[in-house]
């Protein structure tokens, strides 16, 4: 009894772990939206181009998805985590003094978003897939995904106190951030500590497998229901970095200080966290692609209503909070497809190529967003076009191949 109990909180400290990992990685990324006013105005650097270079940040943090998660699928976890997060530390260093839109491109948009894709979901969703039972993975990759909804709620408010410090402000801020993210290092020891140690840890891919890793991608991709999942992670993408770089400057537009907009991204992560774990259960409960519609779907009356409501401060609070119900929560159920679909041997790569689309989709939410306020001055058309792929995206899900919960479980039980 007591080995068993020792077990069942070993299983739950490895989600912590990764959630806490997630919590640091997600929470800078997250708050960078934030420095764009202060760099705006104290370099010579244009609101497209900072939103380039966001872009391209986005576009990155999806390619670091499935390359990182193939490196780890190859030669562990740890190393790749470990490199990650000194190529993130030093492009949060580099960043103050490569002010130009071509070195903020490379410190930003590919240094800080390569290191914090190696912290993130591909790899720390596998981890915690392939080392807890299918009874636990559901409610542990909710607790994981959590996790970096709460560093969008604890890093949002703190950044932006130490940009209104005189003595800090935005470059020694990014310097705070390139320091926090060394805490990943033992962190990321501890949880791939056991990786290959199946006598504490149930493994969940404990059966070998013939196929290799490119046969398992040539096989996915002849999926449609693979294909569908792309297309509405693509539109999820879309939204959720047009938000997190655009609505710092929406709020501005609006005559509302400042704080509004951080506050709104900690409302927006800290509800999310509220999703994340309720994405999580409902995995174990529900069929993920009807979880998936009923997100995309709540997306579309929430930005509808925005645009009929009058811009307060608590207009964008209560709209942050309704966002952020379903803000990042769509990743539980989207990785729980892909792992039925294909199981779990590969899911860091699969898993990872999903969020590549997901951040395609990110890198136009961001690029575009500076394209339309540079040419129309308001983010008007944006919204609109937000609305529609959040709608489409919704339907996309409802064609995808899924087991009722009966046969999952039935299969879940001979796992």
């Amino acid at each position: 009894m007591q080995t068993e109990i020792h077990r069942q909180k070993l299983l739950w400290l490895i989600a912590l772990s990764a959630a806490a990992v997630l919590m640091i990685t997600m929470g800078i990324r997250m708050s960078l939206g934030l420095f764009v006013q202060p760099m705006v105005n104290t370099t010579a650097l244009s609101m497209a181009d900072i939103s380039f270079a966001m872009a391209v940040c986005q576009l990155i943090w999806g390619v670091a998805q499935p390359l990182t998660g193939a490196l780890a699928d190859r030669f562990g976890a740890w190393p790749v985590l470990l490199w990650g997060t000194v190529i993130m530390a030093i492009g949060c260093v580099l960043i103050p003094s490569l002010t130009t839109v071509w070195g903020l491109t490379l410190s930003m948009g590919v240094m800080l978003a390569m290191g914090s894709g190696a912290g993130s979901h591909s790899i720390l969703m596998s981890q915690v897939s392939n080392k807890l039972p299918q009874s636990m993975r559901g409610t542990a990759s909710g607790v994981v995904n959590a996790g970096g909804s709460f560093g969008q709620f604890l890093f949002s408010p703190l950044v932006q106190g130490l940009i209104f410090l005189p003595a800090i402000g935005w470059r020694g801020a990014m310097y705070v951030l390139g320091a926090v993210s060394l805490l990943i290092i033992p962190i990321a020891r501890w949880l791939t500590y056991h990786e290959f140690d199946s006598a504490t840890v149930q493994t969940a891919s404990a059966s070998p497998t013939e196929q290799t890793l490119r046969q398992a991608v040539g096989q996915a991709f002849k999926e449609r229901s693979y294909i569908l999942l792309h297309l509405g992670f693509f539109t999820c993408g879309f939204h959720i970095a047009f938000l997190v770089t655009h609505l710092p400057t929406e709020v501005a537009l609006c005559g509302l200080p400042p704080t509004v907009a951080s506050w709104s991204l900690a409302i927006i992560g800290i509800s999310n966290v509220i999703g994340s774990l309720a994405a999580g259960w409902c995995v174990g409960k529900f069929r993920s692609k009807y979880i998936l519609f009923w997100m995309y779907a709540s997306r579309t009356c929430l930005i509808l209503a925005y645009l009929m409501m009058p811009r307060t401060d608590w207009t964008f609070y209560l709209f942050a909070f309704g966002l952020g119900l379903t803000w990042l929560a769509t990743v539980p159920p989207t990785a729980a497809i892909t792992g039925k679909l294909f199981g779990v041997r590969y899911l860091a790569t699969l898993f990872g190529l999903t969020l590549l689309s997901h951040q395609i989709g990110g890198f136009f939410g961001a690029y575009l967003g500076g394209i339309a306020i540079t040419a129309f001055g308001d983010y008007n058309w944006m919204w609109y076009a937000d609305m529609v792929l959040a709608g489409i995206a919704a339907l996309l899900n409802l064609p995808i191949r899924e087991a009722k919960m009966g046969r999952t479980q039935e299969a879940s039980a001979k796992d």
